[in-house]
């Protein structure tokens, strides 16, 4: 028999995955604003905006990892509850 946890309560990797989603946002902003000069005709931004952009990289890396964690810890419960 398993025991699911409370819907309110945090997870192992729920953490990793809100904050990753969050940098994951300002990259893919950071990534229009960036694009929008290219489009409108204006001067574009200087380099070091456009490797603001490479949030969107990180923000996905630290959710993977997040997801990661999680799945380890449902299969080391699955485990437990197995040998017990």
């Amino acid at each position: 028999m398993t025991v699911t946890p409370h819907p309110d309560e945090a997870r192992p990797g729920d953490g990793l995955i809100k904050a990753g989603g969050i940098v994951f946002i300002a990259g893919a902003l950071a990534t229009l604003a960036t694009m929008a000069p290219l489009f409108l005709g204006t001067d574009p931004f200087p380099s070091y905006a456009w490797a603001v952009c490479m949030l969107m990289g990180v923000g996905f890396a630290i959710a993977a990892a997040g997801v990661l964690r999680s799945a380890a810890a449902q299969r080391k419960a699955a485990r437990e509850s197995q040998a017990a």
